[in-house]
């Protein structure tokens, strides 16, 4: 990256992520509380500029983007779309490993679905992209793929995303100091409030 900083945040909550389901590419929209998640994440970024604005075309994504008052600048990238869970698409861990009872998405990935090494090569197309803007880009994206993403703009290989908890709506900053990729912030929450 240039002089620009990659801020990277999760959607708001839907049912699904609520429930601890796998949530791919099914385009499932967010709940209430989702949407308030998401005004709250704008509130946050009030002020901030941004020389890029990017989004998962996933309503989930687009709408937390919209939301959070980004609609006007907001771009949408395919390539920012989450894992691809085949045969897991909409199961929970726990339903997964009752039949693979050591699985681990980050080392076995999904049968019938995308390869961790093919997220991290949609990854690394974003952050081609990202790299020839001057400025602060904001990616608001999801769980599994922006901690994929984040793993390459440190130059870490793909599998340490296991290490990089990120919640609904949650706010991360990659950076860098000395010149060296480094992460800023990570899975802030401080902006949402306890929303019942």
């Amino acid at each position: 990256m240039r002089s620009n900083e990659l801020w990277l945040a999760r959607h708001g909550e839907t049912a699904w992520s609520l429930a601890g389901r796998h949530t791919g590419r099914t385009d499932v929209p967010l709940t209430p509380r989702g949407e308030r998640q998401a005004r709250a994440l704008g509130e946050r970024l009030r002020g901030a500029a941004f020389a890029l604005v990017l989004a998962s075309p996933l309503e989930r994504a687009r709408r937390t983007a919209e939301l959070a008052g980004f609609g006007d600048a907001l771009a949408l990238d395919a390539d920012l779309v989450e894992l691809d869970y085949g045969a897991y698409e909409g199961r929970t861990r726990a339903e997964i490993q009752r039949a693979r009872p050591d699985w681990d998405l980050w080392r076995d990935g999904c049968p019938g679905g995308e390869t961790l090494a093919q997220a991290a090569a949609r990854a690394e197309r974003v952050l081609e992209r990202v790299r020839a803007v001057d400025g602060a880009v904001l990616l608001v994206g999801h769980g599994h793929f922006t901690r994929t993403l984040a793993t390459r703009a440190l130059a870490l290989s793909p599998d340490h995303g296991r290490h990089l908890a990120l919640d609904p709506a949650g706010l991360s900053i990659v950076g860098a100091e000395h010149a060296t990729p480094a992460i800023r912030l990570w899975n802030d929450a401080r902006h949402l409030p306890d929303f019942d």
